[in-house]
């Protein structure tokens, strides 16, 4: 640090040196025409003011921006934070830094982030956005000229490319599976229709039960008013016309779903099956384990910031739309009806 505080600049170093700052500049970037006594006095200035480099300023002046963006809705989710863990290690392969900020699923603190990214001058930003490419955060990046891939609830874009999971098709399997096992009432369990991801998990499922089972009974909970509210109108579900067999669209549902159970002494699966979405670690080491549908985190990473790494380096990149499939893995918590035979085995389909 320099005198009075602050952080040395190149001219600090230079001037404890007794040298110019242009030669301070050339040790730096590795000239080696420096006369040695020079390299020791430089070494000394920047052990003693403890001077670092400032990245920012660096990549201004070569024209070159190394920071990456990345928006996601909830970094408490085990989903976002495995994604922002493998874009961190992918960007750092590649000599960029990863900023991370949550929107905390407000679409204005969303559009809020994008600024300020655009502030910070990112090379890119990677967005998980709360709606869909369509909005407030996705919109921005659009107004501004900002590059960017949207990862997660989102389908197609004219101008971005989109990276998701297949959540229609994932949900199709589920109620295959309970099909299969003879569940003929099913709960679907919810936050709210606003995101796409959730509205694609429900017609998908729904779809399909009218495709292969038409006798199936399918009911959907929507907290609209968030957690509690969710949690509020299963319990009044599960007291009266208790279904069969329920199917959590979102990992914390499947939390809610359990507890709720465990309250009023509903044995899982000898009583009621349940599927969430979204795989945990958490579901493998519960009573019953929990079956799940297993999103595949790093491939959805990879995918995202290879296309990045391709829309920083084309001229005219025309934008693509890439889906991946999921997983659906059985485990105890799903059942045959009405005897309760318990599935045992973990298996994936």
């Amino acid at each position: 640090m320099k005198k009075g505080g602050g952080r040395a600049s190149i001219h600090d170093v230079a001037s404890r040196a007794g040298v110019s700052a242009a030669t301070v500049s050339k040790f730096l970037h590795g000239v080696q025409t420096i006369k040695p006594a020079n390299v020791a006095r430089i070494k000394v200035a920047i052990n003693e003011l403890d001077y670092r480099l400032d990245p920012l300023a660096a990549d201004l002046r070569r024209s070159r921006r190394n920071i990456i963006g990345f928006i996601v809705p909830d970094l408490e989710s085990e989903f976002f934070g495995a994604l922002a863990s493998r874009l961190e290690i992918l960007a750092e392969e590649q000599g960029y830094s990863l900023s991370i900020a949550s929107s905390h699923e407000s679409e204005e603190r969303e559009l809020k982030l994008v600024e300020r990214m655009n502030d910070w001058r990112v090379a890119g930003t990677i967005l998980a956005p709360v709606r869909s490419e369509r909005g407030l955060g996705a919109e921005r990046m659009k107004e501004v000229g900002m590059d960017g891939v949207f990862v997660d609830r989102v389908q197609s874009d004219a101008r971005y490319d989109t990276i998701g999971v297949d959540n229609a098709r994932a949900s199709a399997a589920v109620c295959r599976a309970f099909c299969d096992l003879g569940h003929r009432h099913v709960l679907l369990l919810g936050l709210g229709e606003v995101s796409r991801n959730v509205r694609l998990r429900i017609n998908g499922f729904r779809d399909e039960a009218a495709r292969i089972c038409p006798d199936m009974r399918v009911d959907a909970i929507m907290g609209d008013g968030g957690v509690e509210d969710l949690r509020a109108k299963l319990g009044k579900c599960l007291d009266s016309g208790r279904p069969t067999a329920v199917y959590s669209l979102f990992q914390k549902g499947t939390h809610i779903a359990l507890s709720e159970f465990r309250r009023r002494g509903i044995r899982c699966p000898e009583d009621i099956s349940l599927i969430g979405f979204d795989d945990a670690d958490w579901m493998q080491v519960t009573y019953p384990s929990v079956s799940a549908v297993a999103q595949p985190v790093e491939k959805l990473a990879d995918s995202a910031f290879e296309l990045l790494m391709e829309r920083l380096n084309a001229d005219k990149p025309v934008a693509r739309m890439h889906l991946e499939d999921c997983r659906l893995v059985l485990r105890e918590s799903i059942s045959a009806v009405p005897d309760g035979r318990d599935v045992g085995k973990e298996k994936a389909t």
